[in-house]
């Protein structure tokens, strides 16, 4: 059984990482999707159990995704999970540069394999910040495209006009 551990800050998770997932899951046995706290990214808006549930809700459809948190290193995690590779996606350019770092640490490190799996043309432009920010500055009625169903509703509750398509 091949197992890949999707690591990500997830927050919120929007259809980019959906779309990630869904193809992991087509190439792997078991894909384990680990929402964690990035001190890097600043203070959450939603709570590991919130993104938990949020993403559980989104991709219910799909058998072999389960989830697991973290606060430890990732190749510690995926070791715990019995990962055979850690599976990241990309959008841009930019992101390929510091996720190839990170990569390459932790191949250093661990022996662990990184699995770079590119978004398509319709969710490059998705990021979880400016979802936020769209939800935070009164728009988020206009981003219902770009997340789930679950998602939306969970920031419907964090922000007025978030729960609307």
């Amino acid at each position: 059984m091949r197992t890949a551990l999707f690591p990500g800050t997830f927050d919120p998770f929007h259809n980019g990482h959906l779309e990630i997932v869904e193809t992991a899951a087509k190439l792997f046995d078991h894909l384990v999707v680990a929402p964690m706290r990035n001190p890097q990214k600043g203070s959450p808006l939603f709570t590991l159990d919130e993104r938990k549930e949020m993403i559980a809700d989104a991709v219910a459809h799909l058998p072999n995704v389960t989830l697991a948190s973290f606060s430890s290193l990732v190749v510690d995690l995926a070791r715990e999970v019995g990962a055979d590779v850690i599976v990241k996606g990309l959008r841009v350019v930019s992101d390929f540069e510091s996720e190839l770092q990170q990569a390459q640490m932790n191949k250093a490190v661990s022996g662990y394999e990184t699995l770079f799996i590119p978004c398509s043309g319709e969710s490059t432009f998705i990021a979880s910040k400016y979802v936020r920010d769209f939800a935070h500055y009164g728009g988020a009625d206009r981003i219902g495209s770009m997340v789930p169903e679950p998602v939306l509703k969970m920031l419907g509750s964090k922000f007025p006009g978030s729960g609307r398509r």
